[in-house]
């Protein structure tokens, strides 16, 4: 047994031995090292610019996109602000004639100048409205859909086939485009 131990303390020399001079680096340097520490120096120059010009890439790709959206919701608050100024517009028409037919009101006395006067003046808005877009509802006799309609109340009704269906309309239902922009408040069979 002795033996053996005095071998493996002659042994742990020789290893500590090669671990140092496995670690140990030389650090002396040559006529090459100066070249890569040259080479190295212009890289990272160019690192250096190409970061900066990224950089300007950056803050010009950020300033342009501020620059839109301020813009953009600029226009959108003039939109808002004018987006009913056509119609409006095409309406000043249709009010004038109503002051007209006012005034010819109190001055007459003949009524059914008048009411074809009024009539002339309805139907004339009537046509504005559509012509802008605006369409009415045809809801009677036609099935009850809670998605147009608004059931105010339900009436009996005396035949079988006016149950579920729209009996009376109460308020005229209104699309804007084929978009529901009122829903019709209706009168429903049961």
């Amino acid at each position: 047994m002795m033996e053996k131990e005095t071998m493996e303390n002659m042994q742990q020399p020789e290893n500590e031995s090669q671990t140092e001079q496995d670690s140990t680096i030389d650090i002396s340097s040559g006529p090459d090292d100066s070249a890569t520490q040259s080479d190295n120096g212009k890289e990272i120059e160019q690192l250096k610019a190409q970061v900066a010009e990224f950089k300007e890439k950056y803050l010009r790709q950020v300033a342009e996109f501020d620059n839109f959206r301020k813009r953009n919701a600029k226009e959108r608050l003039e939109l808002i602000q004018t987006a009913g100024k056509e119609v409006i517009t095409s309406l000043l028409d249709v009010l004038d004639d109503f002051d007209r037919a006012q005034s010819q009101i109190s001055k007459s006395a003949d009524i059914e100048s008048v009411s074809e006067g009024i009539n002339l003046v309805f139907n004339k808005f009537r046509n504005t409205m559509q012509s802008k877009g605006l369409k009415p509802m045809e809801c009677k006799g036609q099935p009850f859909d809670p998605d147009l309609h608004e059931a105010v109340t339900e009436v009996p009704v005396p035949s079988e086939d006016m149950k579920g269906k729209v009996v009376d309309e109460v308020q005229k239902g209104y699309y804007l485009n084929d978009k529901i922009i009122r829903h019709a408040k209706v009168v429903v069979g049961k």
